[in-house]
């Protein structure tokens, strides 16, 4: 694999797992507005969003494992770092939809 294609995945995957995180922030707000059928949906788009990232992450730990890859730069760190960020997102919506629920169901 070349730096050309490595940069090009690498970008896909940043692209991908951003989009995640802002799913996940998105379905927090949603479910802070008691629209919960709206959050589980953004929860379920940013799922698909963040498998796609996953899947460019599986690819350059695939072509690293076959000694494709022997130098792993400042990119590929940044957009573990950010496929973190978002995995850490999604748990967050996840306990704030469940939250907000349970209040909303209290105010009854």
């Amino acid at each position: 694999m070349n730096k050309e294609e490595m940069e090009k995945i690498t970008f896909e995957m940043i692209t991908a797992v951003n989009e995640a995180r802002h799913s996940y922030i998105d379905a927090i707000q949603s479910a802070k507005n008691k629209d919960f059928v709206k959050a589980e949906f953004l929860i379920m788009q940013g799922d698909a969003a963040y498998n796609k990232g996953h899947g460019c992450h599986m690819q350059l730990l695939q072509a690293e494992a076959a000694g494709e890859i022997k130098n792993v730069n400042l990119l590929v760190l940044h957009a573990e770092d950010q496929m973190i960020s978002s995995e850490s997102y999604k748990i967050f919506a996840i306990e704030f939809l469940s939250l907000y629920k349970e209040l909303n169901s209290l105010k009854k």
